[in-house]
């Protein structure tokens, strides 16, 4: 495994984040096909075996069983000093006046509940999972300086939202001298480019490295085109963030791929991987194909000549995912 910072703050992550949201409680009614404690423990074992110290969850995947699963995992297979774990609010876990957004109420009643979950007194990385138009800016970037303040949370960082809005979160968090973001987890892959012509640019200039999210295009670049699997036909998700006939993209990578003799996954994630902005790509593993592929991706130099024709079928299109 390699290791790097996370953007220009001193917190050192491994280059693959294990993306949670794959795991939970089916019952809930979120995301069908996520694994439980028991399908779960292989791949938090691979994990720990491949030096992945980056864990990534969120308080609305599996509506708090996903950070459960990940708390007891931890306590499990590895200690809570050798991960650096992250967690996010936002999204509606609750019709209270508390249960979503990011005032400041919602931002305290979410983190003391996202700690109970997940067995811990702090979080190293807090995210906010969206931007919140209902709510002034301030007032959150404020909630989560307090949060920083009384040491329950170490690093903040964003996610999914217009340059302009993360420009301006970050000027006031630097107006009023409170703890600025480090990180922004976007929606960036082969198939979704729109995060470079913005996006990235700022990052770059206000030292804020990208944890992307999607890199394998929800499981498009890690198959031939038209293959289908178990996630792929019931996660609703995927249908609304990519919703482009991307086949000429899927092709190349799949050329790309057996000209190196390796996997789809790892030509796609190491094309992410070299974007100079990208910190660690995150990877929602349900096989334990899945975590090997993102391990050895790291290992894989592209020449300019097949960088070329990966890139060469993409189409402007409007960003999803906000």
């Amino acid at each position: 495994m390699q290791y790097t910072t996370l953007g220009s703050s001193g917190l050192k992550i491994s280059r693959i984040a294990l993306g949670c949201m794959s795991f939970g409680d089916t019952s809930r009614g979120f995301n069908q096909w996520a694994l439980g404690d028991i399908a779960a423990e292989p791949l938090f074992r691979q994990a720990v075996e491949l030096g992945i110290t980056f864990w990534d969850t969120a308080n609305a995947y599996g509506y708090g069983t996903s950070e459960e699963i990940t708390g007891r995992a931890i306590r499990s297979y590895t200690r809570r000093e050798d991960v650096v774990l992250a967690t996010k609010v936002f999204f509606k876990m609750h019709d209270g006046p508390g249960g979503s957004g990011l005032s400041r109420r919602a931002i305290v009643e979410q983190l003391d509940d996202s700690l109970r979950r997940l067995g811990t007194d702090y979080v190293d990385l807090y995210q906010i999972h969206r931007f919140d138009p209902a709510t002034p800016v301030e007032e959150t970037m404020e909630a989560l300086h307090d949060m920083v303040k009384a040491g329950k949370v170490r690093y903040l960082g964003a996610s999914s939202m217009w340059a302009w809005q993360f420009s301006k979160m970050q000027y006031l968090a630097d107006l009023h001298g409170w703890t600025r973001f480090v990180s922004m987890q976007n929606q960036y892959s082969l198939m979704q480019r729109e995060e470079e012509r913005e996006m990235f640019g700022l990052l770059a200039d206000q030292g804020v490295g990208s944890i992307p999210w999607s890199p394998l295009a929800k499981g498009r670049l890690a198959r031939p085109w038209g293959e289908t699997t178990a996630r792929s036909d019931t996660d609703d998700v995927a249908r609304w963030v990519l919703p482009n006939d991307d086949k000429p993209i899927a092709d190349a990578v799949q050329q790309v791929a057996g000209q190196h003799d390796v996997p789809m996954a790892q030509i796609a994630l190491a094309w992410v991987l070299r974007n100079p902005v990208v910190s660690a790509p995150i990877v929602g593993a349900t096989r334990q194909q899945h975590l090997t592929d993102a391990a050895a991706a790291l290992d894989i130099t592209l020449t300019d000549d097949e960088v070329r024709a990966l890139e060469e079928h993409y189409t402007p299109r409007q960003p999803t995912g906000y």
